[in-house]
């Protein structure tokens, strides 16, 4: 999958914030929720995440996607991480029920 093909599925999508990051080696964050959804492809290095389950690591050309508000914990991986990566916020944020 080329990152424009990945960029037109996250918008059909309704992915709206939609950028590339470079990101240093880093441990894990903690678990934690984000106010959107998200789903990225990793362009090069590692991207590990857990969610329910043991930490699993992506790699180039693979997809992630971590649901609105569900707890996870990420790391980057020892030679760093380029991803394409967009946000969706839900329908209901800004304080609706």
């Amino acid at each position: 999958m080329t990152e424009s093909e990945f960029e037109a599925g996250l918008k059909a999508d309704g992915y709206n914030e939609i950028e590339k990051l470079s990101l240093d080696p880093r441990p894990g964050k903690g678990r934690h929720r984000h106010l959107f959804a998200i789903r990225g492809l990793v362009l090069s290095g590692a991207f590990i995440v857990a969610q329910e389950s043991e930490p699993v690591t992506y790699g180039p050309g693979q997809v992630f996607a971590v649901a609105e508000g569900e707890l996870h914990d990420e790391w980057i991986g020892s030679e760093g991480v380029q991803i394409l990566v967009g946000r969706k916020y839900s329908k209901s944020r800004g304080g609706e029920s």
